[in-house]
């Protein structure tokens, strides 16, 4: 189960114009379910997530996580992450997990974030969705992006990416 995280001041997701799920300050997190994943690399995501020290404390430092600042988290379901890149001019989907069994995942990760934290909120599985997103220059000193990979023994833990301001 890839994890592929953006901080946030504000982020929500539409459906055909209407937003389904908003939140403020917090974690904006593209889900992407992989073939063989199971509820251990659901669990082991949602840990990383709510406890990942990627916000600023008094002094600038990244030492704070989500569950201490109380912050949103906004779970997107995205079977592209999984996407095969390595051979040719178009991605191959095979390393994705089943629709039916990547919704079964994802519903199960959002249902979990629900039950250990606040506020949450979510996009819809296999909806054509509009994601917006703004992120404050205060949280882009540093890197602004990661993907965290739960479970997955040939891929890193992870991978960051400068901050875009």
């Amino acid at each position: 189960m890839i994890g592929l995280l953006q901080r946030v001041t504000e982020a929500r997701v539409q459906v055909e114009g209407v937003t389904i799920g908003a939140i403020a300050t917090g974690l904006l997190v593209f889900v992407g379910v992989e073939r063989g994943d199971g509820k251990s690399q659901a669990d082991r995501l949602l840990e990383r997530l709510l406890g990942y020290r990627v916000f600023p404390d008094r002094e600038g430092k990244m030492n704070l996580s989500l569950t201490d600042i109380r912050g949103g988290l906004l779970l997107v379901p995205q079977f592209t992450l999984p996407a095969d890149t390595k051979k040719g001019m178009r991605p191959s989907f095979t390393p994705a997990a089943a629709p039916a069994e990547g919704e079964r995942l994802f519903r199960y990760l959002l249902e979990r974030a629900q039950s250990l934290h606040a506020p949450i909120a979510s996009g819809r599985f296999g909806a054509h969705m509009q994601v917006t997103l703004r992120n404050s220059q205060m949280l882009c000193t540093g890197p602004s992006q990661a993907a965290i990979l739960s479970g997955s023994s040939h891929k890193p833990s992870l991978k960051t990416t400068p901050s875009m301001t």
